[in-house]
């Protein structure tokens, strides 16, 4: 009986598909929450809101690349254009026709999807680096479009008006950087929460059978292509989420660094340092490349941009040699070693 592959089949289908965390794990991330919301009281300077602010946002970037190369297997080099897109759809509703900006968050994230959908469509059948070339120079055309486009500032960029009557309707909040913290904490843990969800469903599933073996994903009928374009509309959604609280929180529009190639780079460089295709990888990576940017700029002054642009070479380099899963590769070997000694 105990050969029985029914009984087998029956006690494989009882096994949970995600196994339960374990205790510790647990403690660990209702520490880590009120740590993070307690995190005003203790560290109430500017800065320091400022420095946790930026990497929740970038966290929040980095997890939407994710979703495109870290779950589809298709590199991306002009995330930027979804990043401006939602910054640029926000501001100007708001500064020309006085439409709230959380209006225009959900105007922006279905923009950029319908523009991922239409840079997709025909580019996501291309394999390798031909697909990282089509989005880097179809970015670049983004990003002269709106450099000479009048309407919407052209190179000179576009200010938000400042609006004190009301505050959460106008996305503003002039008296302190404390509402800015805990709204960007709420989007990258929303962020993070459809993420985690995602994972555990069908599509989920299918996106990481694509990125592996994607003629075997093809021969079981999943449509390989439409699955690559639902990702990419997903990923450029989130990524234009991102752009418009950066739009609100520094009122100033500039097509050139909205739409910069450093910020595709950037979260490029985040996720992969952290652990491309992990749920957590993204915003390890943000918490450590964020804080070297902005102290080296303090430390550094304007020459502190060429610093960090050469740590991050060497860090990138050096995952590449001995990490290429991330560094969160580090601490799951490390827990299998334990759990094999365990055994």
């Amino acid at each position: 009986m105990a050969d029985d592959p029914t009984l087998k089949l029956e006690a494989a289908r009882a096994q949970p598909l995600w196994p339960r965390p374990p205790a510790w794990a647990v403690a660990l991330g209702l520490a880590a929450g009120g740590f993070l919301i307690a995190y005003p009281a203790i560290f109430p300077s500017p800065f320091s809101l400022h420095l946790m602010i930026m990497i929740f946002l970038y966290a929040l970037m980095a997890q939407s690349w994710n979703v495109m190369a870290g779950l589809s297997g298709q590199i991306s080099l002009g995330h930027a254009m979804f990043f401006g897109i939602g910054a640029y759809a926000a501001s100007v509703l708001f500064a020309k026709y006085g439409v709230s900006p959380w209006i225009g968050l959900l105007v922006g994230m279905a923009i950029s999807a319908l523009a991922a959908a239409a840079v997709g469509l025909p580019t996501l059948r291309l394999k390798g680096h031909y697909f990282a070339i089509a989005t880097l120079l179809i970015g670049s055309g983004v990003q002269i479009v709106f450099s000479r486009w009048e309407w919407v500032g052209a190179a000179s960029g576009l200010y938000i008006p400042i609006e004190r009557t009301s505050p959460w309707l106008s996305f503003q909040f002039h008296g302190a950087k404390t509402p800015y913290y805990f709204l960007a904490l709420g989007a990258a843990a929303l962020g993070y929460l459809l993420v985690w969800h995602l994972r555990r469903t069908r599509f989920g599933f299918r996106l990481q059978a694509v990125r592996d073996e994607p003629e075997a994903a093809a021969s079981l009928g999943v449509a390989v292509s439409g699955h690559k374009v639902l990702a990419f509309m997903l990923s450029g959604a989130m990524m234009s989420a991102a752009g418009t609280f950066y739009a609100q929180y520094v009122l100033v529009l500039d097509p050139e660094r909205l739409f910069s190639l450093d910020i595709s780079i950037l979260v490029l460089l985040m996720t992969v340092l952290g652990g491309s295709g992990t749920l957590w990888g993204p915003a390890l990576g943000a918490a450590i490349l964020v804080p070297l940017s902005e102290y080296s700029r303090i430390w550094f002054g304007g020459t502190g941009r060429t610093v960090d642009l050469i740590v991050y070479g060497i860090l990138i380099v050096l995952i590449c040699m001995f990490r290429p899963r991330g560094l969160l590769s580090l601490i799951e070997d490390r827990l299998r070693r334990r759990e094999g000694e365990r055994a």
